[in-house]
C-alpha cells in the first residue's frame, strides 16, 4: 500500500521529536532514514507544515546538507530558528551551523527501524 503525504509528514514529525537538544539533521538524512533517499524536499514541506501540529516538532533542528538554515523564513521571525539553536548551544554564523560534524544527528545511526 502506498503512503499518503500525511503518512509521510507523520513519520518525519516523529524522527525530528527524537532528535536531542543541542543537536541537529538534514532534511536528506531524514529522508534516508525513512527509506525515501531521494525525498528531502518533502522533508522540507513538512518541515514547513510542522507548525500546524498540536505536539511540538523541533523544525529548528533540521537544516540543509551544508548546515544551513534553508527554513528559517517559514519560522514567526527570520531570526528565530537561529535563537532556538544557540539556546541548545549550537553556533550559527552567516545562517550555518558551526562545527556542524560535532551537532550532526544522523537517524540512521541513533535509530533502529
Amino acid at each position: 500500500m502506498a503512503k499518503t503525504q500525511s503518512d509521510f509528514f507523520d513519520q518525519v514529525f516523529q524522527v525530528v521529536r527524537l532528535i536531542p537538544k543541542g543537536r541537529v539533521t538534514s532534511y536528506g538524512a531524514i529522508a534516508n532514514y525513512l527509506g525515501a533517499k531521494s525525498s528531502s524536499r518533502v522533508v522540507g514541506y513538512a518541515m514547513n507544515a510542522a507548525h500546524s501540529q498540536k505536539e511540538l516538532v523541533p523544525a529548528h533542528r533540521v537544516l540543509n546538507r551544508n548546515g544551513q538554515l534553508t527554513g528559517k523564513h517559514h519560522f514567526s521571525t527570520p531570526h528565530l530558528m537561529q535563537e532556538l539553536l544557540e539556546k541548545e548551544k549550537i553556533e550559527v554564523q552567516n545562517d550555518t551551523v558551526v562545527n556542524l560534524k560535532k551537532h550532526f544527528w544522523d537517524p540512521t545511526i541513533e535509530l533502529t527501524l
